[in-house]
């Protein structure tokens, strides 16, 4: 029988937030893609699926909100919008990584670190 912790302490409020972050449905798939090379809305659309349009858009600016990914306004004819990774995007990647490896494919977090260094 398990018994009770009485001395646990609580969740630190930065772990919650990157949980709130995180917890936003088509948010770990989001960020898959853009490891994986997306950055033009489209692109995320194409790698992630059934997304709703609407979601995806705001699942970006959410991202972006917390720093996640930069927006950028390539100037060309038509203007075109680019997400990229930032510094903290990058810091997650071992967290998305965790999870392809819990969920059996941890082959494709394998290759794409192999493609990187080539």
């Amino acid at each position: 029988m398990m018994s009770r912790c009485r001395h646990c302490q609580p969740v630190p409020e930065e772990v919650r937030q990157a949980a709130v972050l995180l917890e936003g449905r088509w948010t770990v798939a989001i960020l898959w893609a853009s490891y994986e090379g997306a950055s033009r809305f489209n692109e995320f659309k194409q790698a992630v699926g059934e997304i709703p349009p609407r979601t995806l858009a705001l699942r970006l600016t959410e991202l972006e909100g917390a720093g996640v990914l930069e927006r950028r306004v390539v100037d060309a004819r038509p203007p075109r919008v680019e997400y990229t990774l930032t510094a903290e995007g990058h810091r997650l990647q071992a967290v998305v990584d965790a999870l392809v490896h819990f969920a059996g494919g941890g082959h494709a977090v394998e290759e794409r670190t192999a493609n990187l260094s080539t």
